[in-house]
């Protein structure tokens, strides 16, 4: 049952060959044996999961469950949840017990799912190796002397290691995506609102969107389908018909199953700065789309470059903006000792944040101070257009987009810790996507040195969610990348 698919999960709890208690036991005590080596999850509600997993037997047993129903899962713990701590990561909130759900947790909880608890991530969301948290660094699976990637590295390490089947995560640069490379698994970002993010603890509104995190598209896909939906609290939410993802990944492959399907290959993301290693698996893996039917032509996304630049304009400062309201007068950390409420404000926030999310609190509210909005946050905002246009001018000639989704893999944990441009640098194919409001898919790719996972990662218009769930399907028909599992998981 530990390495199962969802589709394997359902049928066997349909047919009782397991119980979703027994089930919620079986990954509960995995959790405990591996989480103090791998710090995948900062709060395990043991006794919340069983009551859920009960409530889901007697759904099963009158014939009422749906896809998810007794399924086991993890939030990241950016996403709020009644009754239970919920920390970012960050001493700050490391208190905070939610009063209310997140519209993704209810939505979850709706769906019968069995919430395990809450996966350890970079602090408020700020952090490309799941380094920054306040709980201690995430270990990778693969190697517990790598980084599994971050902001969502609780997640992706919890599903790598099989300590939960799926986990929902957060993406505002490629935070799902990234660790879904970095951990060997399938992770999927969605079009910008389709998720809501009411509950959603903001770092950078405009780039913030919730995730889902399988082992395979087709867990992702179920998984998927039940987070997404209209949501009036959230301002952002799209209001469109859900979609059923899985639906069709169900018809049998043919021999050519992605005839027809046009993929781009952009010149900016196969030219300097990936390593080898990571070029031998991409080169590879295009080359079995290819014999799956799929058709590859150039395209070019020109202004590919100015991603990051503009991204660390924007991210920090609406992360300055939303920060603002945790200033210990509400909620969340106080400084024990202060002279007056301007002295509270300073050290409850120097004392509450972590050097990392200092860093972009500063850059953020020194690009929009008098005298610096109009040279960096409006420069920045116009090259977040450009690049939206670069994409829709690509996609003119094709359906999707591929190439790596990390320029290297998992670098060795504090390898980069003194160096934080350079781990900027690792979300150099990802943070485009979020700034277009794209959806973005990473799915296993083979291995790289010292046997860590590629990942590759397919882009694609706005809703076509879908299509990329079923292309990466169609991939893993005929490859078993996404079935290999690091050796706790075996």
């Amino acid at each position: 049952m530990i390495n199962a698919s969802l589709p394997e999960l359902r049928r066997a709890l349909d047919a009782r060959q397991i119980s979703a208690v027994e089930l919620a036991s079986l990954f509960l005590n995995r959790i405990d044996t591996l989480n103090p080596e791998l710090n995948a999850f900062i709060t395990v509600d043991r006794e919340g999961a069983l009551a859920a997993a009960r409530a889901a037997d007697e759904r099963i047993a009158t014939g009422t469950a749906g896809a998810l129903t007794g399924i086991p899962l993890a939030h990241k713990d950016v996403f709020c949840t009644e009754g239970l701590l919920t920390t970012c990561g960050s001493k700050m909130l490391s208190n905070f017990v939610s009063p209310y759900d997140a519209h993704v947790v209810s939505l979850l909880k709706a769906a019968g799912a069995v919430s395990l608890g809450k996966a350890n991530m970079d602090e408020f969301a700020m952090g490309s190796s799941n380094e920054s948290s306040y709980y201690g660094a995430v270990k990778n699976p693969w190697n517990t002397a790598h980084v599994p990637g971050g902001s969502s590295g609780g997640s992706a390490a919890a599903v790598a290691a099989r300590m939960a089947p799926i986990a929902t995560g957060t993406d505002t640069g490629g935070s799902v995506r990234q660790p879904a490379a970095f951990c060997g698994i399938t992770g999927i970002k969605p079009t910008y609102g389709l998720v809501s993010r009411y509950g959603m603890i903001a770092y950078a509104s405009s780039l913030d969107q919730g995730g889902a995190f399988g082992a395979s598209a087709e867990d992702c896909a179920l998984l998927l389908s039940a987070m997404t939906g209209f949501d009036e609290r959230d301002s952002t939410s799209l209001e469109r018909p859900t979609e059923d993802y899985a639906a069709a990944l169900a018809a049998p492959a043919a021999a050519k199953p992605l005839e027809g399907l046009r993929i781009g290959l952009p010149r900016e993301f196969f030219a300097e700065g990936m390593a080898d290693d990571v070029r031998a698996a991409i080169d590879a893996a295009i080359e079995q789309y290819r014999a799956l039917g799929a058709t590859t032509v150039e395209v070019s996304l020109p202004n590919a470059k100015l991603a990051i630049p503009a991204y660390y304009v924007i991210a920090p400062a609406e992360c300055s903006s939303n920060l603002s309201r945790f200033d210990g007068v509400r909620y969340g950390h106080r400084a024990a000792d202060y002279g007056d409420l301007a002295d509270m404000y300073a050290k409850s926030r120097a004392e509450g944040f972590g050097a990392e999310v200092k860093r972009r609190i500063l850059v953020g509210t020194y690009v929009l101070s008098h005298g610096y909005y109009d040279a960096y946050y409006l420069q920045a905002q116009r090259l977040r257009r450009l690049i939206a246009q670069d994409f829709q001018a690509a996609l003119q000639h094709c359906d999707l987009i591929a190439g790596p989704t990390t320029p290297r893999t998992a670098w060795a944990l504090g390898a980069m810790a003194d160096d934080p441009v350079q781990m900027y640098l690792s979300d150099i194919y990802t943070i485009a996507v979020n700034l277009a409001g794209l959806p973005g898919l990473s799915h296993p790719a083979g291995f790289g040195a010292g046997g860590l996972p590629v990942g590759l990662q397919l882009i694609g218009n706005y809703f076509a969610e879908a299509r990329l769930l079923e292309a990466a399907h169609r991939f893993q028909q005929a490859t078993d990348w996404h079935a290999r599992r690091p050796g706790c998981a075996a």
